[in-house]
């Protein structure tokens, strides 16, 4: 194929009505018309050659997100929690552990265990823990998972009284909790014990 027909392919290859259809939808029109200039082949390699083989359609690009992370430079910064569902004595009876953590120190500021999963029961938890660490007003970020009694109305009610800030997993990860404090990051492994 000399030069001046490579042109006139590209030229087909770029006009505004093939702009978004692959090369062989490309042949296919130009056939129906009557007008043969390549075979399939020939376009895929002209636009090879002039680095166009990809997407040609205009895709929407999704900026790079930097992962949300929360940072504890002093205790009762950032409190996590969680429920864990335990085994009971008996076949099909469980007991849940409520579990509060303070990031920056790793220490346990409050704790129970219920029969049941709920958030009017962590009401209580979280105030004695609250009042036992006299932690000032609109000072704590709490941070959860995206679990029922985590995310309800009451538990999100209950912590705009106090003036907490609430701070949850992003959606569909579940390596997401606050792991960060003076700087220093800990990945999971870390934390875990043999």
């Amino acid at each position: 194929m000399t030069v001046p027909q490579q042109r006139t392919v590209l030229d087909l290859l770029h006009a505004p009505r093939f702009a978004d259809q692959a090369p062989a939808e490309i042949y296919a029109t130009l056939l129906d018309e009557g007008a043969y200039h390549c075979s399939i082949r020939t376009m895929y390699r002209l636009l090879d050659q002039n680095g166009e083989v990809s997407e040609r359609r205009r895709q929407l690009r999704h900026p790079v997100y930097q992962k949300p992370e929360l940072l504890a430079e002093k205790p009762n910064e950032v409190w996590s929690w969680d429920i864990t569902k335990l085994m009971g004595p008996t076949k099909w009876s469980y007991f849940y552990l409520y579990v509060i953590l303070d990031i920056f120190s790793r220490r346990i500021v409050g704790w129970c265990v219920a029969d049941a999963e709920s958030a009017t029961l962590f009401r209580p938890l979280f105030d004695d823990a609250v009042a036992k660490h006299n932690v000032p007003r609109g000072r704590l970020t709490l941070h959860a998972d995206r679990g029922g009694p985590t995310t309800a109305k009451a538990t999100a009610l209950l912590l705009a009284d106090l003036g907490v800030t609430r701070s949850h997993n992003r959606p569909h990860t579940s390596n997401s909790l606050p792991l960060r404090r003076r700087g220093i990051t800990r990945s999971p492994k870390a934390t875990s014990r043999p």
